[in-house]
C-alpha cells in the first residue's frame, strides 16, 4: 500500500502558547477591537520566533477573534451589528439547550460550584474591574455547559465563544454601569432555576437573559457610532 507523504510533523507548544497569551491579552482589555497584532512586537514580548506567533494567530482568527490577509495586518476583530446578531442568536440557541440539559444532569458539586461563582461576583461587583467580572460570568457559564455533559454541545459552545467572550467584553467597555447592576440578579436567577426551578422557566430566563445581552450592545454600539 502506498503511504502519502505527510512531512515531519510540527511542535504546535509555542503556537499554542501565544494563541492562549494574546487570547488573554484580548479578553483583558488590552487590545480592543480593531487593534493591530503586531508579529514582531508580539514574539519580542513572548521571546518565541514570529513562526509561532504567525501559527498562534492563525488559530485566533479560526476562532473568530481577529482576522488578516495578504499584506493586510492581523487586528482584533471589530464588533459590528450584523456580527451582533449572528453571535447572540447561535448563543441563545446553545445557552437554552445547556440549561435545561444541565438541569437534569447537574451533580450536587456543579450546582455549589455555580452559587460560589455568583457569590464571588457579588462580592466583587462594587470593586471589580470590568474584565474580571466578565472572566466569572464566562466561567458561570463554562460550567453550565460542563455540567449539561453533552460534547458535542461543548465543542458548540467552544465554537463561539471567544466571539462570545470578546462581543461581552465590547458591551461591558461601553455600558459598565448597566452591565455591572445586572450580573449577579441574572446568574442568581439562572443558578436557582437550575437547582430546582420549572424547566420551561429555565429555558425562557436562559435565552433572555442573552437577548438582552444582545439589546443593550446593540444600543450601546449604536450611541458610540452617533457620538
Amino acid at each position: 500500500m502506498d503511504v502519502t507523504p505527510l512531512g515531519k510533523a510540527a511542535r504546535r507548544g509555542l503556537a499554542e502558547e501565544a494563541a492562549d497569551r494574546v487570547r488573554d491579552a484580548i479578553f483583558a482589555g488590552h487590545f480592543a477591537p480593531g487593534a493591530p497584532l503586531r508579529e514582531v512586537e508580539l514574539a519580542a514580548s513572548l521571546e518565541i520566533s514570529r513562526g509561532s506567533v504567525r501559527e498562534g494567530l492563525a488559530q485566533l482568527e479560526r476562532e473568530g477573534l481577529v482576522h488578516g490577509g495578504w499584506h493586510r495586518p492581523t487586528t482584533v476583530v471589530e464588533v459590528t451589528p450584523a456580527d451582533v446578531e449572528e453571535v447572540y442568536s447561535v448563543r441563545a440557541a446553545l445557552d437554552r439547550l445547556a440549561a435545561t440539559t444541565a438541569r437534569s444532569g447537574a451533580t450536587p458539586g456543579d450546582l455549589a460550584r455555580l452559587d460560589e461563582l455568583v457569590d464571588t461576583m457579588a462580592a466583587e461587583v462594587a470593586h471589580a474591574d470590568g474584565p474580571r467580572l466578565l472572566a466569572l460570568d464566562i466561567a458561570f457559564h463554562d460550567h453550565v455547559y460542563a455540567a449539561a455533559g453533552n460534547r458535542r454541545l461543548t465543542d458548540a459552545w467552544q465554537a463561539v465563544r471567544s466571539q462570545v467572550y470578546l462581543f461581552q467584553l465590547q458591551r461591558v467597555s461601553l455600558s459598565h454601569d448597566h452591565y455591572r447592576s445586572r450580573v449577579v440578579t441574572e446568574h442568581r436567577e439562572l443558578a436557582t432555576l437550575l437547582r430546582d426551578g420549572d424547566p420551561d422557566a429555565l429555558a425562557r430566563v436562559a435565552e433572555e437573559h442573552v437577548d438582552s445581552a444582545r439589546r443593550s450592545l446593540l444600543t450601546d454600539l449604536a450611541k458610540s457610532r452617533r457620538a
